[in-house]
Formats: structure tokens, sequence, C-alpha cells
């Protein structure tokens, strides 16, 4: 006899069928590239807000403070948008989500807040070599962060589902939602339903 087919999961009313692989890597860094240029607007807009409760007068006045206050606003919008639906803006538009490794739930505010922590692994090699080496031009900065990044997404090669290192610690993986194509034979109204329980932008 034929294996039972295996029920899809359901996070938060939406449906994540099984079998669902991890994104490419090209789409899971076009994701980080369009949260990057996300995140500006977000550190400009809290940078602000800081300078104007504060009433800093100069960039270098209170910098620690502002370091500080970009760090929790970043943790708060990761965290909120990763415990509450997976997802942020750029992950809903490459269909990336990410959930608990074991089964497929979203994550707890403790582990999004770990992955959150374990994130920066992204930035930190870089920062130290730039602050060792003493480099401080735009290009060297732009350069050396950006062999960085590419360094580390390269490391998901060894890993044997190919997620990212920081995943793995954390118990959390990203998974491809991307609508799934309709069995041969499916009827137009059975694909259209999967459709609807599978893509984000219906979710929105």
């Amino acid at each position: 006899m034929p294996p039972a087919p295996v029920p899809p999961k359901t996070v938060q009313g939406r449906v994540i069928p099984p079998g669902r692989g991890t994104p490419a890597l090209t789409r899971r860094l076009a994701c980080l590239v369009y949260e990057s240029v996300l995140l500006f607007g977000v550190v400009m807009a809290a940078g602000l807000l800081y300078s104007i409760v504060t009433g800093q007068r100069h960039a270098l006045a209170g910098m620690r403070g502002m370091q500080i206050w970009i760090f929790v606003v970043l943790g708060l919008y990761f965290v909120g948008f990763w415990t509450r639906r997976g997802q942020t803006l750029p992950m809903q538009t490459w269909h990336i989500r990410l959930v608990v490794a074991a089964d497929g739930a979203l994550p707890s505010v403790t582990r999004a807040t770990m992955r959150y922590l374990c994130c920066w692994i992204w930035l930190l090699p870089a920062l130290l070599v730039l602050q060792l080496s003493g480099l401080k031009s735009m290009g060297a900065l732009f350069g050396v962060i950006s062999a960085g990044v590419l360094v580390y997404a390269a490391l998901c090669r060894l890993h044997p589902q190919r997620q990212f290192w920081h995943d793995a610690v954390c118990g959390t993986r990203l998974v491809d939602i991307r609508p799934m194509p309709a069995a041969p034979g499916a009827s137009s109204e059975s694909a259209a339903q999967t459709s609807s329980v599978s893509s984000p932008a219906r979710d929105s």
C-alpha cells in the first residue's frame, strides 16, 4: 500500500505544505538586500527620534546611547515580525518564512530574540576587521562588510539543508512558501484553494 499523505502544517491559519525546501541562496541574499534598504529608513527614523528626545546637537554626542537605542529598535522590529507571522515585509515579497525547525510553528519571543542576537554574526567579523585595520573610508567599509556577508552566506553550503548556521544554532529554519504548482489532473478550483492558503500575498 502507498504511504498515507502527510497532512500540511497549519501556522496561525496559514498552511505550510510538507516537503517545502530551503529557499535558494540567491533569493535569500536578494531578500537581505531589500531588508537592508528598508532598515536604512528604520534606522534613520529611530536616530531622528533619539536626537529630538535627547536634544542631541552633535553626531558624536551621546553616540553610545544612540547605538543602544538603534540596537533595541531593530530587535523590536525583527522579533515582532518573526513572532507575529514569521516574515518581515521583504520576506513576504520573496515568499520566505521563518519557522521552528522541529515542528514548523512560529518562533517564540525567546527563540526570535536569540536569533536576532545570533544574526549579528553577519556583521561582527567584518566590523572587527575594520576596527583592527583602521580602515575608515566608505569604500573600505562597504567592501569589507560585503565580503564578510558573502563569506558567511556561502557557509550555508556546509549545512545539510543549506540553512544559515545561526538558524541551526537557534533551532529555526527558513522555508520556501511560494505557491506550489497544481498536480496534473487537479481541478482549477483545488489549485486556486491551495494558492489562497499558501501565498503570503493573500495573508496580508
